[in-house]
Formats: C-alpha cells, structure tokens, sequence
C-alpha cells in the first residue's frame, strides 16, 4: 500500500513538512516497539535520507534502535560523516553492514526465470541475501529510506535495491550487476522496470514478504532559483506501485535531454563524495547517451585514491582495466577472479566508452598517472585542468569560453541522467 504520496516537477516540500508528513504517517501506522532505519551511505548525501533519519529518530525516540547505511560494496562510513550526514542520531545507533560474511541467503531466484526476463542474455540462478539484523522477530517496522534517481544497473535506483544490494550479500550483488550489463545498460538507464529490477521483484514478493518493510522515497533536484539541492517528491509505501510513481516522477525532474550531442564534457567529482572510479564512473554512466562519436569526457577528481572500494575490486580494476565490452567478457570467460565477482565485470563494462568517446581523469596527488592510464583512461594533473577550465567560470549546463570553445559542464554526475534523441531511445 501507499501511506503518503506528493510531488512535481515544480513542487518544495520543506524540511518542516517533511516532518510534520512522516509524523502523520508513523502516527498512523500505530506504536512500534523496535525500528530499524536502513538508510543510504555517505555517497548519496544529497538524497536528503539523512535529515529523514534525524527525523525518524526524533519520533521513534529509542524505540529506532539501529541504523543501518546501505552499504553495499562501499566503505563503512567514518564517524565524521555520520555527523555531517545524520545529525543529532546517535552514534551507537549505527551498525557496518559487511557484504561478503555478514549475509543470509533467504531464497533463490531460479535460472529459468533470469533466462526469461534477460531475453536470454543470462542464465544463473542468484541467491537472494539480506543482513542478518533484517531477520531479527523483534523489528516490528524496517524503514528502508533513500532517492529515487536514474541508475546504471537497474535503471532507477533505491526501493528493493537498498535491501539486496545496499544490505546484500555478493552473490546477489555481483550476478545481478552482471544481468544489467548483459541485457545493455542504455536499454536499461531511466526505467522503473528492468530485467535486473524483476529479479528484485521477485526476491521481494517470493523470499521476504514477512518483513515489515516500508520504503521512504525522495525524489530530489537542484532548484535553478537557489542553485539549491530540493525535494520534490515523498513517496512512503511498501510496494512497486509507491517506487513506480516516485519513478515517473524522477524521469521528469532527473532526465535531462541536451539539444545537441555533447563533444566536449566536463563532470566535476565532489571530493566530500567520490574518492574512487566505483563511484566516480558515474561522469560515465550517466553522460554517455549524451556524448558524441569523437567526443571528449573529462572527469576532475580531486579526491580520487582508488578505483574499488573494496580491495579485491580496486585489484581487479587494475589487473583488467576499463577496456570494453568485447574485452571485459572475454577476461571474464577466461579467469575465475572475474567470474567470482561479476559485479566487477559488470562495472568495467559500464565504466568504457566502448571506443566511442575518450574518457580523460584528472586527479589530485593521489593517483597517479601510470595508474589512471594502466586502466584505459587518459590523465591529466587535476590543477593543470582546471587552469584551462576554472570551475568559477563554469555553470551546469553549456559554456562558451572566452576563446569560443564550448563545453558542457555538470557539477554532480550523481543528481541525473543526460541523453540525446540520436542515442536515447524509449
């Protein structure tokens, strides 16, 4: 069921009557004895999940026993970013959730069902694994609470995803990830439906139906008044129907179709938010459709130390690099590494440009330029790009420099999806 829906391409909700909507909900809902939140990690801080979990814990008071970020493969958030993320919630209420040991396997989705929904591009049973914390009786409301926003794997991110992936294990994780980009991340980019969001489906409805699940959607942009990130939708229910609308919703206000492919791009990497190619490969996904034959994407990263935030994922970035499709599915037909964490594969296919389109890293001191290029990138020194490019200069959307160049700039690859009629297609 729906408990609260709100929102527009147009519409505020203020942070006064975002609390004054859960408190109506939660009322309703009736007394809880023990809470769960699982909200997103410190990667989607602009996702407004942690004002929402401040919130949560002001009216649930110690009832909210445990938080849990939705992990998935990241880094366990430092002290430091619970802080800035989620206020005033304590910091014994927080719990690391481990993907690869820290799992229950609760069900598994059969073969001939991933077959079916893959048009024939895999087949793989995948065991369906959540933390073990989920399982415990004694939760009587699971409020699973994040954005709904354009996503590479499964084409919208968050509602069952913050479960099998943000607080899965790696089995579900790493052949999930693979069926995306198998069937074709272009196909897949923007919807609420996908062959990899069938396969959530179907773990929800057949292995988890019992727990008491609700999800808390939120469906943000920046305001071009303000230059602002704001919430222009509220979604809290416990079905596809609640993540559907919270969808559309997003397709309105995240996609952004360019007038013209782009042939020279520049994606900025916040350093409070991307410290690896994991995440920072975003300037990839979410340009590419965008992107002209020919054209150049450059990626200032100036916090950039890694390329996996797990250490078996960082090596086997290295070892096989962002090479293409063709090459990534020979590596992994060829080598057990791969073929134990398709995740990775799935990732490296997703982080090419398959040839189409040079791609251009520029880092900050900690990487260097033997590592970006060992990869399949061109490097250039974070502070020699700028001083073509000064960030000062630059607003969202096209530039015209000074000597006439022109260049399309985003800010946060993270807060949308760019296309172009000639590449996107519905």
């Amino acid at each position: 069921m729906i408990w609260f829906e709100r929102g527009s391409k147009t519409d505020v909700i203020t942070p006064e009557q975002t609390r004054a909507i859960l408190s109506e909900v939660f009322r309703k809902m009736g007394p809880r004895r023990r809470v769960l939140a699982i909200p997103p990690d410190f990667t989607r801080f602009n996702s407004y999940a942690g004002p929402i979990t401040e919130m949560v814990n002001d009216y649930f008071g110690d009832a909210l026993t445990d938080v849990m970020p939705a992990l998935g493969t990241h880094s366990a958030m430092t002290p430091e970013q619970i802080g800035a993320m989620f206020g005033s919630v304590p910091e014994s209420k927080f719990r690391v959730h481990d993907w690869r040991n820290d799992v229950v396997t609760v069900g598994t989705v059969p073969a001939s069902y991933v077959q079916e929904v893959s048009d024939g591009r895999v087949n793989y049973s995948l065991n369906a694994q959540v933390n073990r914390l989920l399982l415990d009786p004694s939760f009587d409301l699971i409020l699973s609470i994040g954005q709904v926003v354009p996503h590479e794997v499964i084409g919208m991110a968050n509602y069952t995803k913050n479960i099998f992936v943000g607080v899965g294990g790696s089995d579900f994780i790493n052949k999930s990830h693979f069926i995306g980009a198998a069937y074709g991340m272009e196909r897949i980019m923007d919807r609420a439906k996908s062959p990899v969001r069938d396969v959530f489906e179907y773990a929800r409805v057949h292995f988890i139906p019992q727990l008491p699940i609700v999800y808390v959607l939120t469906v943000r942009a920046k305001d071009e008044a303000s230059g602002q990130m704001v919430t222009r939708g509220l979604y809290i229910g416990d079905d596809f129907e609640c993540f559907r609308k919270a969808a559309e919703l997003s397709l309105e206000t995240n996609f952004i179709m360019v007038d013209k492919p782009i042939r020279k791009c520049i994606v900025y990497l916040d350093p409070e938010e991307f410290k690896s190619t994991w995440l920072g490969n975003k300037s990839v996904y979410r340009t590419r459709m965008a992107l002209a034959d020919g054209a150049e994407l450059i990626v200032l990263a100036p916090a950039l130390r890694e390329f996996g935030e797990d250490k078996t994922i960082d090596g086997l970035i290295r070892k096989y690099g962002y090479k293409g499709t063709p090459h990534t599915l020979a590596c992994t037909e060829a080598n057990a590494d791969l073929q134990a964490n398709l995740g990775a594969s799935a990732h490296l296919i997703h982080g090419s440009s398959e040839g189409r389109f040079t791609i251009t890293y520029c880092p900050g001191p900690e990487m260097s330029c033997e590592e970006i290029e060992g990869v399949g990138f061109g490097y250039c020194p974070y502070e020699e790009m700028v001083a073509r490019y000064p960030l000062e200069r630059l607003r969202d959307g096209w530039n015209t420099l000074p000597d006439g160049e022109e260049v399309y700039y985003i800010s946060n690859p993270a807060l949308g999806l760019w296309a172009h009629p000639d590449r996107f297609k519905d």
